[in-house]
């Protein structure tokens, strides 16, 4: 069974809802997990915050914090992570936020993500994820597998 098919059969077993808030991965994530039939059974959506004032306004992250982070920071994957599970009423919020090519300085792109569990009120997993493809969109897709990995790791936990 894929990650995304999983994730489906635990959240509906469970009665969980899902949302993503990605600004790296721009819905790269969403498209995954809505590819399964009947996603609407438990992913509530997902939005795509790319800049600063985007992920302030609709996703409540720190401006001053992501300011001085170019919005790449644990922290930062965290905030838009609870953000999520806020704004679209959900019990796991799910977030991206990188580099999808190496910024200045840096021999590989990177990025980081966070799952928030609202009924914790915590993070319950997140991480760095070095990506090593000169390609864009490669590393787009990469990440976004690996976080839809995560999910389902933590949902099957």
């Amino acid at each position: 069974m894929d990650a995304a098919q999983d994730i489906k059969r635990i959240c509906v077993e469970n009665g969980l809802w899902v949302a993503t808030a990605e600004s790296l991965t721009a819905g790269h994530l969403q498209s995954l997990i809505a590819s399964v039939s009947g996603a609407s059974n438990f992913f509530s959506g997902g939005i795509t915050a790319y800049n600063i004032d985007q992920k302030v306004k609709h996703l409540g992250v720190d401006r001053a914090h992501a300011a001085s982070v170019d919005c790449v920071s644990p922290q930062v994957a965290a905030e838009m992570a609870r953000g999520a599970t806020e704004l679209f009423c959900v019990h796991i919020g799910v977030s991206t936020t990188g580099y999808a090519e190496p910024p200045a300085g840096s021999p590989t792109a990177f990025a980081y993500f966070a799952i928030w569990d609202a009924r914790r009120a915590a993070v319950v997993r997140e991480g760095r994820v070095a990506l090593t493809s000169s390609e864009r969109v490669t590393n787009q897709h990469e990440m976004a597998r690996r976080v839809l990995s995560e999910l389902q790791a933590y949902l099957s936990a």
